[in-house]
């Protein structure tokens, strides 16, 4: 190990340990997260400074740092599967009336398909305006071996993939497989275990109430457990964050980043423009955007910096819960669907940028209002079968670019600044996820109003 190593290496201990010190503190979780957030920034940039991106002591010195930010992104999806069992079975046990079920899946997937043709139209919009094309990109070294993996590794998965079959995947075969994360819908039937398991329940409960009361009894010791193992983890995101947000700043290329510069620009004013329209649905439903969106600003952190819907879920129950008033219920459905359906970033607003782009190479009107009508459709239906491929915004783009009679080149192009742009996407993915769950609450009028207006911060590890 060579001497800037170890200087970089013990920097990075000593800010985690001046982190540390927040804990004697009264600062609420979102706080300290935004301090990480600024730290990991500042750290990153000074290590680009006086090393550059592709500099080999540099790249050696976020492997260390990987072992505090990728052990926590591995640590959160540790619990994923867990939480998601245990709060979709409780949710259930406590429902008096098992078909409310219907009505709150149907409301969070209608309002994450529903957010996501926005998504879409605001994608097509945005790239319309900015005049961006496919035309002229250069296929380097790195992007000739990025199309070669998609072609021989992906290209399969999703060609063979068929609506019967998508809807197949999600039913569980062996929950304990799912359990495990073994197949791209292992989220989905996990919910769908879970929720046969809680129905199983209340029909124990009607039928012989001493031992329906153990099971109730057993499951809800079996929640409590789990989530103090939840927020054990989530104290740990400032740190996590901090790693992850020095991993980002430090290993960015400047160059590559200025030659797609417009694509990036264009990418986070639709982002931005996405977030509004939240802002705006919120308000229809009765919440104040503003309240909201300080209230949600930690899981939102998190998921910038960690590019992980999935990972993103404990945080995002938990916000719902502890600081939006959202019932467990609603909340665990909606975390749990949202990281896998409707992802308004990367299946709304990424494919649909990327077929505008692609579209005039091939002779296609970007601009023609039937092309368009027919892409907004697709994105939106595909959206509901990225969950059958896994693979986020790559996979959305494989499934819609094919469809529309599109090749899928641009995909492998845009490799360079992918990690930039993925950090908003996500973000926006786990809002929507937030968003639908909030839209649904409030709809059915189960919302504790009490504990959205809580002037506290609500610091979710703490509670």
């Amino acid at each position: 190990m060579n001497i800037p190593l170890i200087i970089n290496v013990l920097v990075f201990i000593a800010l985690l340990f001046l982190l540390a010190q927040a804990r004697h503190t009264n600062w609420s979780l979102a706080k300290k997260v935004l301090i990480g957030l600024i730290v990991g920034v500042i750290f990153g940039l000074g290590l680009q400074l006086v090393y550059g991106a592709n500099s080999p002591i540099l790249k050696e010195s976020i492997s260390w740092f990987n072992i505090v930010g990728n052990g926590y992104v591995q640590l959160l999806q540790m619990i994923v599967m867990p939480l998601v069992f245990v709060s979709i079975l409780s949710a259930v046990a406590k429902l008096h009336n098992a078909s409310s079920l219907g009505k709150i899946s149907f409301l969070t997937i209608g309002i994450l398909l529903f957010t996501t043709m926005i998504a879409a139209f605001i994608g097509i919009m945005i790239t319309l305006l900015f005049g961006l094309s496919a035309e002229g990109l250069v296929q380097g070294a790195q992007e000739t071996a990025r199309l070669g993996a998609i072609e021989s590794n992906y290209m399969g998965k999703v060609a063979d993939l068929t609506t019967p079959q998508l809807i197949l995947s999600f039913i569980p075969k062996n929950p304990f497989a799912d359990l495990t994360g073994a197949s791209p819908t292992s989220i989905i039937s996990v919910v769908i275990f879970a929720a046969f398991l809680g129905v199983a329940s209340l029909q124990l409960l009607k039928d012989d109430e001493v031992k329906g009361q153990r099971v109730l009894t057993a499951i809800d010791t079996l929640q409590s457990w789990v989530m103090k193992l939840v927020r054990l983890v989530i104290k740990l995101t400032p740190y996590g964050v901090l790693a992850l947000m020095t991993k980002v700043v430090a290993g960015s290329n400047i160059q590559d980043l200025m030659k797609l510069g417009s694509f990036i620009v264009a990418s986070y004013i639709a982002l931005a423009l996405m977030f509004v329209v939240h802002a705006i649905l919120l308000t229809f439903s009765g919440i104040n955007p503003m309240k909201y969106f300080r209230k949600v600003l930690p899981v939102l952190t998190f998921a910038f910096t960690s590019r992980s819907s999935a990972a993103s879920i404990p945080m995002n129950v938990e916000a719902q819960t502890r600081r939006l008033g959202v019932p467990e219920t609603i909340a665990s459905f909606s975390a749990s669907f949202g990281a896998t359906i409707g992802q308004n970033g990367c299946a709304g607003i990424y494919p649909a940028m990327l077929a505008v782009m692609v579209a005039p190479t091939v002779g296609i009107n970007p601009f023609d209002p039937m092309w368009i009508v027919t892409l907004v459709a697709i994105v939106t239906v595909s959206s509901a079968g990225v969950a059958g491929v896994g693979g986020g915004a790559t996979f959305a783009a494989l499934i819609v670019l094919p469809t529309m009679g599109l090749p899928v080149t641009l995909v492998a192009l845009l490799i360079s600044v992918e990690p930039l742009i993925d950090m908003g996407r996500t973000a926006l993915n786990v809002n929507g996820a937030m968003t639908a769950g909030t839209i649904t609450s409030q709809i059915l009028k189960e919302t504790d109003k009490s504990v959205f207006e809580s002037e506290e911060d609500g610091e979710l590890a703490h509670r």
